[in-house]
């Protein structure tokens, strides 16, 4: 059995956040990064499984520039297997980074996908739930424990008032919680370990999917406001004017018929 783990790269959570001066995003030069707290439960997870002898093998995937390698290789020193980095020096949203992942959970034809609930930088909360509905899987999220039985797991979840266990048959994905476990620090000798261990780096493009980028979306959604804008402007403009006119003509009722 074969469980594929998503991490992210992010800001250390204990660095304080600074904006950019031009306030067109957060400031990363020179700042710590780290492995996405809620990724570091899901990968701990996945080794406690396998240290069960219930998984095989463990994949890490991420998403970025040269740097996750970085991220990676934490993964693989806390007892991941190997490592793939999807390379781009894009910023992507929820659902590309979802068909992305869908698209090694099929070729790596994993039995178990974890990922955390959230990553600290955006709080999304919407990869895992758009990866289940892509891949049309069984989904636990908010995982604070998971349990096999037979070809199913046992999740229970924190809801509203309490909790909830259910009960998804394999292949499937679950997001982790907070309360799902404490992940272990990483030894020297597996630290070491870790550099051996093999990472495919893989361009975006090669992928052939259907991606839009955040920048690209944003630039989208600037430019609607700008053309609401302009557009508005030119009608407020338009009533001024016909105003002006249909008071100098005295024509009081075409202008009120014109309005209606």
């Amino acid at each position: 059995m074969k469980a594929l783990v998503a991490v992210k790269r992010v800001i250390d959570y204990n660095v304080k956040i600074r904006v950019k001066q031009d306030n067109s995003g957060v400031e990363k030069e020179n700042v710590k990064m780290s492995m996405n707290p809620f990724d570091e439960i899901a990968v701990e997870e996945a080794i406690r499984l396998k240290e069960k002898n219930l998984i095989d093998e463990i994949v890490v995937v991420s998403i970025g520039s040269d740097n996750v390698q970085e991220t990676i290789r934490s993964a693989l020193a806390m007892g991941a297997d190997r490592g793939i980095l999807v390379k781009t020096d894009n910023e992507l949203e929820p659902l590309a980074v979802a068909k992305i992942l869908k698209y090694f959970v099929e070729k790596e034809e994993s039995d178990i996908t974890i990922l955390g609930k959230q990553a600290i930088d955006d709080d999304y909360n919407q990869t895992g739930q758009i990866l289940g509905g892509l891949l049309n899987y069984p989904q636990a999220t908010f995982a604070s424990k998971v349990i096999k039985e037979d070809n199913a797991m046992l999740v229970t979840r924190e809801i509203d008032g309490g909790l909830e266990t259910l009960k998804i048959n394999l292949p499937c994905i679950i997001t982790t919680d907070l309360r799902l476990n404490e992940p272990r620090y990483a030894s020297l000798p597996n630290i070491m370990k870790a550099k051996s261990k093999p990472i495919d780096i893989i361009e975006l493009k090669e992928l052939n999917l259907e991606i839009t980028f955040r920048g690209m979306r944003m630039f989208s959604m600037r430019l609607s406001k700008i053309l609401f804008k302009s557009l508005f402007v030119l009608f407020v403009y338009e009533i001024y004017y016909a105003t002006i006119y249909f008071i100098a003509d005295g024509d009081l009722r075409n202008l009120m018929g014109m309005m209606l």
